[in-house]
């Protein structure tokens, strides 16, 4: 006997995994088929329609509440796609499988979440409904990227938290690994999922000796993971905190590293703006060179913002204030917080740590800047003008990386001359010393050996 080929539910939304499909697929119900399919499909259509009374007589005359179209998907697949939350809680109630998979894999949990329906998010988890699967999950093997690790590779026997939170310390086929994790409970908030999947994007683009490297990610199974190098000297404000203001020659050394990164991420085609550019974001090597770091609020210039920075995002003290003022914003945001970087690794102390951090957007826009404290001496070289014209008011007057870069090269030009000077006068002083010492000693030994032969 051949078997029939179950028809597809084609009304609503659909699946949230599914590939777009051509109209001349079959897809309405041949009036050949059994009573059972042709009862399953209305129930479905009713949890689409959001008709509880009808879904309560159809369950009541015995039709199965788990029926599956040929894409295998459910009436709790639909209800949930549409966010009808209490068509999903009966059905709950009347038996529904809270964690069935269709085709492509999709569940209600995620086509709920694809289509941003909250309420029905929290009830189906509420029933225990787990993201069985990652957001990012391909349709077929060969379209799993180059760069997924399998994450029974990672070892997190030893694991030890690093000082931003969401990294993770991990073991990689023997060397160390700092990993980004984006927990299961987190999948049903779709601004962190996107900022994982656009930190995810940028780093793939990412290949220079300033900015840390990127080695893989976990993204076909959940928790999705972001793996990077590790860096064990840590990041660059718990060095600032330890050493307070560093020599101007090393503060410009250190500066030169960070702008070479950020050049890199601006020339790239699209540019890449940081937007959180602060010493915490900054890592040491084991050369003591520094690296850029954590892109989890990067994005790439043509892509618009569609909400400001909060707290939670980012530190208020290193933040521009054309975006707190919500305004459009370029690469000269990551410039204007170089430039207090800079300051603060001379003067030894954050910008306006005296005031409180929700309060510091109020002082940049009031065109107030943190004041240059430490000895003028210190800003020499064109130093103090090179800060002043990153943090300038006016966007579009601040230098770009590459011209700050050719301003330090010059600078610690001028600081290693300067410091070359300073050792050759002390050089040149113990070479005439022991010049005369030698000198002195050859005269005794003359003297020595003429006393001796006139006694003769």
């Amino acid at each position: 006997m051949e078997t029939k080929t179950p028809a597809r539910f084609t009304l609503g939304k659909q699946s949230s995994m599914a590939p777009e499909r051509h109209r001349e697929e079959s897809e309405v119900v041949d009036g050949e088929q059994e009573q059972e399919e042709v009862d399953g499909l209305r129930l479905m259509y009713l949890a689409n329609e959001g008709d509880l009374e009808g879904i309560r007589e159809l369950l009541d005359s015995g039709i199965d509440v788990n029926f599956r179209d040929m894409d295998d998907r459910t009436a709790l697949h639909v209800a949930s796609c549409q966010g009808l939350t209490d068509i999903v809680a009966l059905l709950l109630d009347r038996g529904a499988l809270v964690d069935p998979k269709d085709r492509w894999g999709s569940t209600p949990l995620s086509d709920a979440i694809h289509y941003k329906k909250h309420d029905v998010i929290k009830l189906l988890e509420k029933h225990g409904a787990k993201l069985l699967m990652a957001s990012m999950h391909v349709k077929h093997p060969l379209q799993v990227p180059e760069y997924e690790i399998d994450p029974k590779e990672l070892d997190f026997t030893h694991s030890v938290e690093l000082t931003k939170g969401t990294f993770q310390i991990a073991s990689w086929r023997g060397t160390q690994v700092a990993v980004k994790k984006l927990e299961e409970d987190v999948f049903s908030n779709e601004d962190k999922v996107s900022a994982f999947r656009d930190e995810l994007a940028l780093l793939q683009k990412i290949r220079h000796p300033n900015v840390v490297q990127f080695l893989g990610a976990v993204t076909q199974s959940s928790p999705l993971m972001i793996v990077t190098e590790y860096l064990p000297k840590g990041d660059f404000s718990a060095y600032l905190k330890c050493k307070g203001a560093l020599k101007p020659i090393i503060a410009v050394r250190f500066a030169l590293d960070i702008a070479r990164g950020m050049n890199y991420l601006h020339e790239n085609k699209p540019a890449i703006i940081h937007r959180d550019l602060e010493p915490s974001n900054i890592l040491r090597d084991d050369c003591g060179h520094l690296k850029v770091a954590d892109f989890g609020v990067s994005k790439l210039l043509t892509v618009k913002e569609d909400k400001p920075l909060t707290c939670l995002d980012t530190s208020f003290r290193y933040v521009a204030p054309e975006v707190f003022k919500y305004e459009e914003v370029d690469t000269k945001v990551d410039v204007f917080s170089f430039s207090l970087i800079l300051q603060e690794m001379i003067e030894g102390c954050p910008p306006f740590y005296t005031t409180q951090e929700i309060e510091v957007p109020k002082v940049y826009a009031a065109r107030e800047r943190p004041p240059f404290r430490a000895p003028a001496k210190y800003y020499g070289h064109g130093l103090k003008e090179l800060i002043e014209d990153c943090w300038n008011e006016n966007p579009s007057k601040r230098p770009t990386f590459r011209q700050i870069i050719t301003r330090l090269e010059s600078i610690h030009k001028s600081l290693s001359n300067r410091s070359r000077w300073k050792v050759r006068p002390l050089q040149c002083f113990q070479n005439l010393e022991a010049m005369l010492k030698k000198d002195q000693s050859n005269r005794s030994r003359s003297n020595l050996s003429s006393h001796s032969t006139s006694s003769i």
